[in-house]
């Protein structure tokens, strides 16, 4: 064997101990809810970014740089919330997907990633057993300067997604919406907070209180100080579970 050859299966070997790493780093994060078609299992990638699994069918949230997709399943379907670049990354999306995999996505999405189909907020379309409803999503006084909004008003999705009767929120980048408080019998929510973009952990503990899902799972929350959150919960009943989707590089 040339040493060449020698240096090319070392590569190689180093990058799936690499990927094995990052999937097992990733699986033991992963949450199990039972629904009345099998189990759903929904996996923390970064911040984001997150791996839904069902049926044997395997749906995306918002996958983006720095969320490490290697030794991960390819996509049946990727889900995209709005354009920010930590939500809408075309290289990300390109890592997951294979030739088949479908996207969903809002208008503004669809612009850039040109294959994806719309869907608008109150917008209902089923899927290989599951109803994914796009909710909104958007800041009510929080923008970049005077007068702006860093999440207009009806540019953006939410989606709760419906499967075996179990109900899934996944807020996307928003404050604490009167669409978001009017919610009914959500098993599961993904509940964003940070500054300045979307709402301050207080803040999303009393529009969480407003839904009451049964679980509650800060993501997005870089920076917050989630004490905060947990104690604004303290005595509703919500069970708050914490995941890691900050991983160390």
């Amino acid at each position: 064997m040339t040493y060449h050859s020698r240096m090319r299966i070392t590569a190689i070997l180093i990058f799936c101990v690499c990927a094995l790493a990052h999937y097992f780093a990733a699986a033991a994060q992963t949450q199990v809810f039972e629904t009345s078609s099998g189990p759903v299992k929904i996996t923390p990638i970064y911040h984001a970014s997150t791996l839904i699994e069902a049926g044997g069918k395997t749906i995306y949230l918002d996958p983006a740089k720095p969320g490490k997709f290697a030794g991960l399943p390819k996509a049946d379907l990727i889900l995209i919330t709005h354009i920010h670049g930590d939500h809408m990354d075309p290289d990300s999306i390109q890592a997951v997907s294979k030739p088949e995999t479908e996207i969903l996505a809002p208008q503004s999405v669809v612009e850039t990633v040109t294959n994806a189909k719309p869907i608008s907020n109150g917008e209902t379309k089923t899927w290989q057993g599951w109803s994914i409803e796009a909710v909104p999503a958007y800041n009510l006084k929080r923008g970049p300067a005077p007068g702006q909004l860093y999440h207009p008003k009806g540019r953006d999705n939410g989606y709760v997604l419906t499967y075996g009767g179990k109900r899934f929120y996944f807020s996307a980048d928003t404050e604490g919406i009167p669409e978001m408080r009017a919610l009914k019998n959500i098993d599961v929510a993904f509940v964003c907070m940070n500054l300045p973009y979307t709402m301050p952990p207080g803040e999303a503990a009393e529009a969480v209180k407003a839904f009451h899902p049964k679980i509650v799972i800060p993501y997005h929350y870089r920076g917050s100080d989630l004490t905060v959150f947990q104690k604004g919960l303290e005595g509703t009943g919500i069970e708050m579970r914490l995941l890691d989707w900050y991983p160390k590089e």
